[in-house]
C-alpha cells in the first residue's frame, strides 16, 4: 500500500509540474517600451501598471484563453506613495495599478490569446481615442505583423473632438447611435474616417473588424512601443 501511495503522490506531482510548465511555456509575452520623450505610465488589463521613463520597457506576461485585453499609455500622471492619484489621459479609477480599462482618450492594443484555431487575435483602436502614438507587433518568427498608428492626431483633431492631452473618440463626445453602434448596425462618420485615414490598420468605429483585426498563431509574443 505504501508503494501505491509513493506512486500516486509522484504521479501528481508530475502531473502538477507539467501543468505548470506547459502554463509557462504557453503564456504570451508583452514587452512594453517608452520612447517618447516624456515619462508614460504604462497600463495593463491583466497586468496593473507602471511607470516607464524613455528608454524603459516593463514585460507582463498573459495566458492562453485571455481574452478582451488591453495595453496603453497614461500621460500627466501624479500618484501618491499609495499608488493612488490621476492621470490626463488615460486614468484608470485613480491607481497606479490598473484594475479597470482606462478614461478615454487612450489609444489601445487589444488581444484575446488562444481563440478559434489556436490562433490569437490581436488589434489597436482608437475607438475611444487618441493619447500617444504607438505600435503594436508580433516578436516571433512564427508571425510577422504591424500595427501601427504614428500620425499627428492629437494636432490635427478636429475641433469638436479636442480634449486636453488628446483627440476623443467621437462616441465618448456625441453619445448617439451613429458613433457608438450600440445596435451594432453602424457604418463610417466622418469622425471615424479621420482616425481611419491616418491609421489605416486602426479601429476607427466598432464594426471596422474587416480592416482592423489580425490574427498570430497561439504561443506568439509582443511588443508594445509609445511613439515608435
Amino acid at each position: 500500500m505504501e508503494f501505491f501511495k509513493i506512486f500516486s503522490v509522484l504521479s501528481f506531482c508530475v502531473i502538477a509540474l507539467s501543468t505548470i510548465t506547459t502554463l509557462v511555456v504557453h503564456a504570451a509575452k508583452f514587452d512594453i517600451t517608452n520612447n517618447c520623450p516624456d515619462t508614460l505610465w504604462a497600463a495593463a488589463v491583466p497586468g496593473g501598471g507602471k511607470r516607464l521613463n524613455k528608454g524603459e520597457t516593463w514585460t507582463i506576461t498573459a495566458a492562453p484563453g485571455t481574452k478582451e485585453a488591453r495595453i496603453w499609455a497614461r500621460t500627466k500622471c501624479q500618484f501618491d506613495a499609495n499608488g493612488r492619484g490621476k492621470c490626463e489621459t488615460g486614468d484608470c479609477n485613480g491607481l497606479l495599478e490598473c484594475q479597470g480599462f482606462g478614461s478615454p482618450p487612450n489609444t489601445l492594443a487589444e488581444y484575446a490569446l488562444k481563440q478559434f484555431n489556436d490562433m490569437d487575435f490581436i488589434d489597436m483602436s482608437n475607438i475611444d481615442g487618441f493619447n500617444v502614438p504607438m505600435e503594436f507587433s508580433s516578436t516571433s518568427g512564427s508571425c510577422n505583423r504591424v500595427i501601427k498608428c504614428t500620425g499627428d492626431l492629437v494636432g490635427q483633431c478636429p475641433n469638436e473632438l479636442k480634449v486636453p492631452g488628446g483627440c476623443q473618440g467621437p462616441c465618448w463626445v456625441f453619445k448617439t447611435e451613429e458613433h457608438c453602434c450600440n445596435s451594432g448596425n453602424c457604418g463610417p462618420t466622418n469622425f471615424s474616417k479621420f482616425f481611419k485615414d491616418r491609421c489605416p490598420d486602426v479601429y476607427s468605429y466598432p464594426k471596422d473588424d474587416a480592416t482592423s483585426v489580425f490574427t498570430c498563431p497561439t504561443g506568439t509574443d509582443y511588443k508594445v512601443v509609445f511613439c515608435p
